[in-house]
């Protein structure tokens, strides 16, 4: 099947090796279903499991039955790609609300928000900042440091960062989805659907 996006326009999280090439294999397919790939990681040494974490193209959360979905098409590229030799498994969930972020696009996205990040190659002289995200800008994150300066973090250094939860967040979250806050302390947002079907690869 022709793929309608090729990866150089989709706003791929930043990887490297067999996680690279499995996420440039699955992206297309996945945006042409209406959903997009937040994250994606190979862990696990005999039996691997491949955890693909996304969200619906408009950005808000997928259910357990869009996990279904991804599943269903990721699992049948895999199968045909064969990226891992022997059996492996499948992981599908939600971003949730205090996500990772994994792309310009996220951090344009989640301005005003709180958010840590934690660098693989030290910026002057420290790699763990947290702040209030200011947006993305030629490659690199913006983000207001606590002590009121700012930092521009390259995005492809950045090995992790992810939303602090607060109460602005979760209702921002909730409003997207179309809820309310069923609980003071959020809980009922905070639940990310999740799909694990166990599925065996290619032996």
């Amino acid at each position: 099947m022709a793929q309608q996006h090729p990866t150089s326009d989709i706003d791929l999280p930043h990887l490297t090796g067999l996680e690279a090439r499995i996420a440039e294999r699955i992206a297309p397919t996945l945006l042409d279903l209406g959903y997009e790939l937040v994250r994606l990681s190979v862990l696990g040494r005999d039996t691997p499991t491949i955890q693909i974490m996304a969200d619906k193209a408009d950005g808000s959360l997928i259910s357990v039955e869009d996990c279904e979905q991804i599943s269903h098409a990721a699992g049948a590229i895999l199968d045909v790609d064969d990226p891992i030799p022997g059996a492996w498994m499948l992981e599908v969930s939600s971003a949730g609300i205090d996500r990772p972020l994994t792309r310009a696009k996220d951090w344009e996205r989640f301005a005003g928000h709180l958010a840590k990040a934690e660098l693989d190659v030290p910026l002057n002289g420290r790699r763990r900042f947290s702040g209030t995200v200011l947006g993305a800008r030629d490659g690199k994150a913006l983000i207001r440091l606590d002590d009121g300066s700012e930092a521009e973090l390259p995005l492809v250094d950045i090995r992790k960062a992810r939303l602090v939860l607060t109460d602005a967040l979760i209702e921002a979250s909730a409003t997207l989805a179309g809820v309310t806050t069923q609980d003071e302390d959020g809980e009922e947002e905070r639940r990310v659907p999740k799909l694990n079907p166990k599925k065996p690869g290619k032996k």
